[in-house]
């Protein structure tokens, strides 16, 4: 039995290094996206949003100070039935023209309500190429003119990067290490072809095509995946390029979460889509990318209780773990980290094994809460 589970072990190690590795490569392919085209499109920002009295306004400073031309961009706020003062206090601090509040006037499903709020304001949008973004994020003055600099006449969708907001709070320093990991993750994927994981947090697509692959009709039986699950069917339908743009000027800021129950409930929501994604070849990797962090997880106690030579393998593992996830997070040094401090990146690791396990399984039963709401997957 022992020399079985150790072939099981050996196997899920080497996927999960391959995996990892592709990830790697794919980081230094995405220099073949890059364009000089030189954009004339008029540009519509869409944010949904719900209870966001705090980070508004600074969300909307931060687009209103946009260098792209304002005859040449709106801006269009979708109120998600907020129970707080955000759509008040967003209504008195407008400054421009090209800005506007839309609030939802009714909701026909208990789920997707933000994507029911998106598609709200793509019907509202004049604009050619459709830009996402979170109301509690901060972009960059340059965001606009360098998320759409990517454009070609076959580009469909581009990522861009997200990060969140510095802080000397140990938690949030963890938090950012992993967020980055997992931006640079979806990024490599994109390097190579197998787009899976996007925010919409920074997301830009072109509108004939959302309208070509049908919005999001087919997804609305689930509240996530207003991000991914978009690109991935645009992927699996269409033959257009999806990009990521790893630039510091498209980088967009946001807060970590305060608490760890906060950080939990985010978590299932985000684990929650994952069996449903269209590509069932990439729902079959992350069962083997979940089986193999519970090897990890069980692997000492196999050691201690059954055969040494589990705690070999468990140190071998997680050593090649650390080896080929670095190699990721160095990649993203100067635009979605500063730098990599290595006391704090080898206590990620360590967490991150309890945390994958409990975050898969979480959100595997499909209930989480929201923006004060209990929603189910």
């Amino acid at each position: 039995m022992a020399d079985n589970l150790s072939i099981i072990f050996i196997g899920l190690l080497a996927f999960y290094f391959v995996f990892i590795r592709n990830i790697r490569i794919g980081l230094t392919k995405l220099g073949y996206y890059k364009t000089q085209a030189q954009h004339d499109e008029f540009v519509s920002v869409i944010i949904p949003f719900r209870n966001e009295s705090k980070k508004i306004i600074e969300n909307l400073k931060s687009l209103e100070s946009q260098n792209y031309h304002m005859e040449k961009y709106e801006v269009i706020y979708v109120d998600d039935f907020s129970e707080d003062d955000s759509l008040e206090k967003l209504r008195r601090e407008i400054s421009q023209s090209n800005i506007n509040v839309y609030p939802m006037s009714e909701s026909n499903l208990q789920k997707a309500h933000k994507k029911q709020a998106i598609e709200f304001g793509i019907s509202k949008a004049k604009g050619s190429l459709i830009l996402f973004t979170d109301a509690d994020c901060t972009n960059s003055p340059n965001w606009i003119s360098t998320m759409i600099a990517g454009f070609e006449e076959n580009t469909a969708l581009i990522s861009g990067p997200v990060a969140f907001k510095k802080s000397d709070n140990l938690f949030a320093k963890l938090q950012a290490l992993e967020f980055a990991g997992l931006i640079l993750s979806g990024a490599g994927l994109i390097g190579n072809r197998t787009p899976i994981i996007a925010s919409s947090a920074n997301l830009a697509f072109r509108k004939s095509v959302f309208d070509e692959v049908g919005g999001y009709k087919g997804l609305m039986n689930l509240s996530s995946g207003d991000d991914e699950l978009l690109m991935q069917k645009i992927a699996h339908k269409t033959n257009y390029d999806i990009k990521f743009c790893l630039d510091k000027d498209a980088l967009v800021i946001t807060d970590p979460n305060k608490s760890v129950a906060q950080f939990n409930q985010q978590r299932k929501r985000w684990a929650s889509k994952g069996f449903y994604y269209e590509n069932k070849s990439i729902v079959l990797q992350l069962v083997l990318i979940f089986l193999f962090y519970v090897g990890l997880l069980i692997q000492p106690l196999l050691g201690l209780f059954f055969d040494v030579r589990f705690i070999i393998l468990f140190i071998g593992s997680f050593f090649v773990k650390i080896i080929v996830e670095y190699s990721v997070l160095q990649r993203g040094v100067g635009v979605v980290l500063e730098k990599i401090s290595i006391p704090l990146f080898l206590l990620a690791e360590i967490l991150h094994i309890p945390y994958i396990v409990y975050s898969a399984i979480s959100g595997a039963l499909g209930n989480f809460k929201w923006k004060d709401r209990e929603l189910k997957r």
